[in-house]
Protein backbone atom coordinates (compact mmCIF):
# COMPACT_ATOMS: atom_id res chain seq x y z
CA UNK A 1 0.00 0.00 0.00
CA UNK A 2 2.68 2.44 0.87
CA UNK A 3 5.74 2.84 -1.43
CA UNK A 4 8.48 5.19 -2.53
CA UNK A 5 7.90 6.94 -6.07
CA UNK A 6 9.92 4.25 -8.49
CA UNK A 7 10.21 4.43 -12.07
CA UNK A 8 8.13 2.32 -14.15
CA UNK A 9 7.91 1.33 -17.67
CA UNK A 10 5.65 2.82 -19.86
CA UNK A 11 3.92 -1.14 -20.86
CA UNK A 12 3.60 -1.97 -16.76
CA UNK A 13 1.84 1.97 -16.61
CA UNK A 14 -0.50 1.04 -19.28
CA UNK A 15 -1.26 -2.14 -18.55
CA UNK A 16 -2.43 -1.35 -15.20
CA UNK A 17 -4.34 1.04 -16.44
CA UNK A 18 -5.94 -1.46 -18.43
CA UNK A 19 -6.45 -4.23 -16.02
CA UNK A 20 -7.71 -1.66 -13.34
CA UNK A 21 -10.47 -0.66 -15.89
CA UNK A 22 -11.74 -3.50 -16.72
CA UNK A 23 -11.52 -5.02 -13.32
CA UNK A 24 -13.73 -2.39 -12.04
CA UNK A 25 -16.49 -2.29 -14.97
CA UNK A 26 -16.73 -6.26 -14.16
CA UNK A 27 -16.99 -5.83 -10.61
CA UNK A 28 -19.67 -2.83 -10.58
CA UNK A 29 -21.63 -5.55 -13.43
CA UNK A 30 -21.39 -8.26 -11.01
CA UNK A 31 -23.06 -5.95 -8.35
CA UNK A 32 -25.41 -4.03 -10.37
CA UNK A 33 -28.85 -5.44 -10.98
CA UNK A 34 -30.18 -5.71 -14.60
CA UNK A 35 -32.62 -3.16 -15.70
CA UNK A 36 -33.63 -1.43 -18.85
CA UNK A 37 -31.47 0.79 -20.54
CA UNK A 38 -33.01 4.28 -20.67
CA UNK A 39 -33.60 6.00 -23.87
CA UNK A 40 -30.71 7.70 -24.90
CA UNK A 41 -30.52 11.54 -25.64
CA UNK A 42 -28.52 11.77 -29.25
CA UNK A 43 -25.24 13.47 -28.84
CA UNK A 44 -24.50 16.22 -31.35
CA UNK A 45 -23.00 15.12 -34.24
CA UNK A 46 -19.60 17.15 -34.09
CA UNK A 47 -19.28 15.21 -30.90
CA UNK A 48 -20.41 11.47 -31.10
CA UNK A 49 -17.91 9.40 -30.66
CA UNK A 50 -18.27 6.68 -33.78
CA UNK A 51 -18.02 2.96 -32.91
CA UNK A 52 -18.28 0.56 -35.21
CA UNK A 53 -16.98 -2.20 -33.54
CA UNK A 54 -16.27 -4.16 -30.32
CA UNK A 55 -12.72 -2.92 -30.56
CA UNK A 56 -13.82 0.69 -31.25
CA UNK A 57 -16.04 0.25 -28.09
CA UNK A 58 -12.87 -0.78 -25.67
CA UNK A 59 -10.68 1.77 -27.64
CA UNK A 60 -13.01 4.24 -26.36
CA UNK A 61 -13.28 2.74 -23.00
CA UNK A 62 -9.54 2.68 -22.19
CA UNK A 63 -8.97 6.27 -23.13
CA UNK A 64 -11.70 7.10 -20.71
CA UNK A 65 -9.87 5.25 -18.17
CA UNK A 66 -6.61 6.62 -18.97
CA UNK A 67 -7.82 9.97 -18.59
CA UNK A 68 -9.41 9.37 -15.13
CA UNK A 69 -6.14 7.71 -13.61
CA UNK A 70 -4.10 10.45 -15.36
CA UNK A 71 -6.99 13.37 -14.04
CA UNK A 72 -6.47 11.73 -10.70
CA UNK A 73 -2.52 11.95 -10.91
CA UNK A 74 -2.98 16.10 -11.20
CA UNK A 75 -2.10 15.48 -15.01
CA UNK A 76 -5.61 16.88 -16.54
CA UNK A 77 -3.30 19.60 -18.62
CA UNK A 78 -1.66 16.90 -19.99
CA UNK A 79 -0.84 17.67 -23.94
CA UNK A 80 -2.92 15.18 -25.44
CA UNK A 81 -1.68 15.76 -29.05
CA UNK A 82 2.08 14.49 -27.96
CA UNK A 83 0.35 11.69 -25.71
CA UNK A 84 -2.08 10.59 -28.67
CA UNK A 85 1.35 11.02 -30.94
CA UNK A 86 3.34 8.23 -28.88
CA UNK A 87 0.42 6.15 -28.62
CA UNK A 88 -0.12 6.32 -32.33
CA UNK A 89 4.21 6.09 -32.89
CA UNK A 90 4.13 2.56 -30.31
CA UNK A 91 1.29 1.09 -31.87
CA UNK A 92 2.21 1.07 -35.12
CA UNK A 93 5.75 0.30 -34.99
CA UNK A 94 7.35 4.02 -36.30
CA UNK A 95 10.00 5.96 -35.67
CA UNK A 96 9.77 7.43 -31.90
CA UNK A 97 11.25 10.72 -30.40
CA UNK A 98 12.57 8.44 -27.69
CA UNK A 99 13.35 4.68 -26.47
CA UNK A 100 11.00 3.08 -24.45
CA UNK A 101 14.34 3.11 -21.93
CA UNK A 102 14.73 6.70 -22.02
CA UNK A 103 10.82 7.37 -21.81
CA UNK A 104 10.81 5.17 -18.81
CA UNK A 105 13.53 7.14 -17.06
CA UNK A 106 11.67 10.46 -17.66
CA UNK A 107 8.64 9.33 -16.06
CA UNK A 108 10.09 8.09 -13.12
CA UNK A 109 12.60 11.67 -12.29
CA UNK A 110 9.20 13.75 -13.54
CA UNK A 111 7.81 11.88 -10.75
CA UNK A 112 10.21 11.99 -8.02
CA UNK A 113 10.78 15.59 -8.73
CA UNK A 114 6.64 16.23 -8.20
CA UNK A 115 6.94 14.38 -4.99
CA UNK A 116 10.13 16.43 -3.71
CA UNK A 117 7.95 19.99 -4.70
CA UNK A 118 5.13 18.53 -3.15
CA UNK A 119 6.86 16.78 0.39
CA UNK A 120 8.77 20.15 1.07
CA UNK A 121 5.41 22.44 0.61
CA UNK A 122 3.95 19.40 2.98
CA UNK A 123 6.57 19.67 5.31
CA UNK A 124 6.32 23.23 6.06
CA UNK A 125 2.69 23.39 6.30
CA UNK A 126 2.61 20.87 8.73
CA UNK A 127 5.33 22.48 11.13
CA UNK A 128 4.07 25.72 11.29
CA UNK A 129 0.43 23.73 12.38
CA UNK A 130 2.48 22.04 14.75
CA UNK A 131 3.86 24.94 15.97
CA UNK A 132 0.58 26.70 16.75
CA UNK A 133 -1.22 24.04 17.90
CA UNK A 134 1.12 23.32 20.63
CA UNK A 135 0.28 26.80 22.30
CA UNK A 136 -3.34 25.53 23.21
CA UNK A 137 -3.68 24.81 26.99
CA UNK A 138 -5.58 21.47 26.31
CA UNK A 139 -2.54 19.97 24.04
CA UNK A 140 0.77 18.00 25.45
CA UNK A 141 4.01 17.66 23.56
CA UNK A 142 5.89 15.02 24.59
CA UNK A 143 9.72 14.93 23.82
CA UNK A 144 9.77 13.16 20.29
CA UNK A 145 7.13 15.90 18.92
CA UNK A 146 4.03 14.19 19.35
CA UNK A 147 0.69 16.61 20.22
CA UNK A 148 -1.92 14.78 21.75
CA UNK A 149 -5.73 16.24 23.71
CA UNK A 150 -7.03 13.52 26.39
CA UNK A 151 -10.95 13.33 24.81
CA UNK A 152 -11.59 10.99 27.96
CA UNK A 153 -9.10 9.47 29.81
CA UNK A 154 -10.17 5.14 30.77
CA UNK A 155 -9.37 3.68 34.01
CA UNK A 156 -7.72 0.40 32.17
CA UNK A 157 -4.46 -0.98 32.00
CA UNK A 158 -1.67 1.02 29.67
CA UNK A 159 -0.57 -1.51 26.58
CA UNK A 160 3.08 -2.73 25.94
CA UNK A 161 5.08 -2.39 22.57
CA UNK A 162 4.14 -5.94 22.23
CA UNK A 163 0.66 -5.73 22.66
CA UNK A 164 -2.07 -6.13 20.47
CA UNK A 165 -5.15 -4.27 20.41
CA UNK A 166 -8.25 -3.16 19.32
CA UNK A 167 -9.01 -0.08 18.47
CA UNK A 168 -11.53 2.53 16.99
CA UNK A 169 -9.71 5.64 15.05
CA UNK A 170 -10.39 8.49 12.54
CA UNK A 171 -7.66 9.70 10.60
CA UNK A 172 -7.61 13.29 8.71
CA UNK A 173 -4.94 15.29 6.76
CA UNK A 174 -4.46 18.93 8.76
CA UNK A 175 -6.85 20.44 6.41
CA UNK A 176 -9.37 18.48 7.70
CA UNK A 177 -9.60 15.54 4.57
CA UNK A 178 -10.53 12.42 5.70
CA UNK A 179 -8.36 9.80 4.69
CA UNK A 180 -9.28 6.53 6.88
CA UNK A 181 -11.66 5.75 9.57
CA UNK A 182 -13.16 2.56 11.27
CA UNK A 183 -15.49 4.90 12.94
CA UNK A 184 -17.03 5.72 9.17
CA UNK A 185 -16.70 1.89 8.85
CA UNK A 186 -18.76 1.27 11.64
CA UNK A 187 -15.62 -2.06 12.49
CA UNK A 188 -12.85 -1.94 15.16
CA UNK A 189 -9.65 -2.42 14.01
CA UNK A 190 -6.98 -5.16 15.87
CA UNK A 191 -3.10 -4.76 15.47
CA UNK A 192 0.38 -4.95 17.74
CA UNK A 193 0.79 -1.97 19.05
CA UNK A 194 4.84 -2.15 17.35
CA UNK A 195 3.20 -2.70 14.05
CA UNK A 196 1.89 0.90 13.63
CA UNK A 197 3.63 4.07 12.98
CA UNK A 198 5.73 5.67 15.71
CA UNK A 199 3.31 8.35 16.18
CA UNK A 200 0.93 5.79 17.15
CA UNK A 201 3.22 3.37 19.08
CA UNK A 202 3.87 6.30 21.61
CA UNK A 203 0.53 7.82 21.91
CA UNK A 204 -1.32 3.86 22.58
CA UNK A 205 1.36 3.39 25.26
CA UNK A 206 0.26 6.66 27.75
CA UNK A 207 -3.55 5.72 27.10
CA UNK A 208 -5.59 3.05 29.50
CA UNK A 209 -7.48 1.08 28.36
CA UNK A 210 -11.08 3.57 27.40
CA UNK A 211 -9.22 6.51 26.33
CA UNK A 212 -9.56 8.63 24.00
CA UNK A 213 -7.27 11.10 22.24
CA UNK A 214 -6.59 13.28 19.37
CA UNK A 215 -3.07 12.62 18.25
CA UNK A 216 -1.47 15.22 16.00
CA UNK A 217 1.56 13.14 14.39
CA UNK A 218 4.57 15.14 13.05
CA UNK A 219 5.03 13.39 9.47
CA UNK A 220 8.44 11.83 10.74
CA UNK A 221 6.24 9.68 13.33
CA UNK A 222 3.76 9.10 10.92
CA UNK A 223 4.97 8.44 6.93
CA UNK A 224 8.03 10.76 6.07
CA UNK A 225 8.90 11.03 3.21
CA UNK A 226 6.39 8.30 1.54
CA UNK A 227 3.20 9.01 0.16
CA UNK A 228 0.72 6.52 1.89
CA UNK A 229 -2.20 5.94 -0.30
CA UNK A 230 -3.51 8.81 -2.57
CA UNK A 231 -4.33 11.08 -0.06
CA UNK A 232 -1.23 11.05 2.24
CA UNK A 233 1.00 13.06 0.48
CA UNK A 234 5.02 12.68 1.37
CA UNK A 235 5.98 14.45 4.64
CA UNK A 236 2.41 14.66 5.81
CA UNK A 237 1.70 15.52 9.39
CA UNK A 238 -1.81 13.45 9.90
CA UNK A 239 -4.35 13.87 13.01
CA UNK A 240 -6.03 10.97 14.62
CA UNK A 241 -9.10 10.72 16.94
CA UNK A 242 -8.44 6.58 18.73
CA UNK A 243 -9.87 5.24 21.29
CA UNK A 244 -8.56 2.51 22.71
CA UNK A 245 -10.95 -0.13 23.30
CA UNK A 246 -9.19 -3.61 24.43
CA UNK A 247 -6.21 -4.73 25.33
CA UNK A 248 -6.37 -8.40 23.36
CA UNK A 249 -2.71 -9.94 24.89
Amino acid sequence: MHRNVKTLSTAVICAVLLISSVSSVWAQAAKTPAKAPAKPTPPTASTAPVMKSAIDTVAYAIGLSVAGSLKAQGLSDINTNLLLAGINETLKGGKTAMSPEEANQYIGQYFQKQASVKGEANLKTGEKFLEENKKRPTVTTTASGLQYEVVKMGEGPKPADTSRVKTHYHGTLIDGTVFDSSVERGEPVEFPVNGVIKGWQEALQLMPVGSKFKLYIPSNLAYGERAAGPSIGPNSALIFEVELLEILN
